[in-house]
């Protein structure tokens, strides 16, 4: 039996509960994870999955529900608790790059390692590797106003694996990029994916590239259906 990286059951989220302008965005979702499987999740804007991912990522907590992550329940655990685990095991990639423009590429994925106690020259040498992993060798020691938007891009990929998560969140990753240059940057993204062997649920609008991916779950109404 493959281990769940990550598992969702039952997972509500309610906004002003209770009050005649209550939101319920998420209503009974339940996903699992295995290791090693890259999910898409397939929504429309405001349909909840931006909620769901930092549900996932232990960045909310559910209304009602359950949340798994490396098998250990941590609903209703303590904030520290939260955020170490959070630390050690999830990796986290917006639309938008995110990158701190007074730092170099290499300087931006070594900072969250020794937020992790990571030696800074064990630090830097994995920062270079993942940048040999994303052709990006060569633009180590740039800033990200000297980069382009899907170099940019696979900068933050290597930055939200710096610390060897197991799970990847990644919330429309390409969507702020045109489409040649979204599939260069998916295609290194798959390739960070399956060279660190972690699992990744990737929510997108991008019904092509969803259909590379292991599985494809949609967000209905604040349920988690199979694509």
């Amino acid at each position: 039996m493959s281990e769940m990286v990550l598992s969702l059951e039952g997972v509500c989220k309610t906004y002003n509960e209770g009050k005649p302008n209550e939101v319920r965005v998420l209503d009974g979702a339940a996903l699992d994870l295995p290791r090693g499987e890259v999910v898409a999740l397939v929504a429309p804007s405001g349909s909840g999955k931006s909620t769901l991912l930092h549900i996932a990522g232990l960045l909310d907590t559910p209304t009602a529900g359950t949340v798994r992550l490396m098998g250990e329940d941590m609903t209703h655990a303590s904030d520290d608790k939260r955020t170490a685990a959070r630390r050690a095991e999830v990796g986290f990639i917006y639309q938008f790059h995110h990158l701190m423009p007074e730092f170099s590429a290499v300087e931006n994925i070594v900072l969250p390692q020794l937020a992790n106690a990571v030696s800074a020259r064990a630090a830097e040498a994995r920062a270079q590797d993942l940048l040999a992993l994303v052709g990006l060798s060569q633009r180590a020691s740039h800033r990200p106003a000297e980069l382009s938007g899907g170099e940019q891009q696979r900068v933050a990929f290597c930055r939200a694996l710096a610390n060897g998560p197991a799970l990847l969140l990644a919330d429309e990753p390409t969507g702020n990029l045109d489409p040649a240059t979204s599939d260069t940057v998916f295609e290194a993204l798959m390739g960070l994916v399956r060279e660190t062997g972690l699992s990744a649920l990737i929510a997108t609008h991008n019904l092509e590239l969803a259909s590379r991916m292991d599985r494809t779950l949609r967000l209905d109404e604040g349920v988690v259906v199979p694509g």
